[in-house]
């Protein structure tokens, strides 16, 4: 039996405007693009990483520390993506 793959980090929020619409969606797409399953966290939420509205529901702020948990064969890369992806302002310049 193959042994489940566990990776976990965590990001915080450098966008002025937190995770609103834009860089969730972002996030949605990166996090759609791996087979594992990714869980985000913070405060007492836990949602999957490739719901928008479970992102939506975080009400994330910047500054906002938001703990990643992924589980599968490719873990340790869905992390690492979403590590990047968040340094970049998932990808939103303003």
């Amino acid at each position: 039996m193959k042994e489940k793959i566990k990776s976990q980090d965590a990001f915080v929020v450098l966008n002025d405007k937190g995770l609103h619409t834009r860089p969730s969606t972002e996030l949605v797409k990166c996090a759609s693009k791996f087979k594992c399953q990714i869980t985000l966290y913070y405060h007492d939420l836990s949602v999957n990483a490739k719901s928008l509205l479970g992102i939506l529901m975080l009400a994330a702020s910047r500054g906002a520390k938001i703990r990643i948990e992924a589980e599968g064969e490719d873990a340790d890369n869905a992390v690492r993506a979403i590590l990047v992806l968040a340094q970049d302002k998932f990808g939103i310049n303003f």
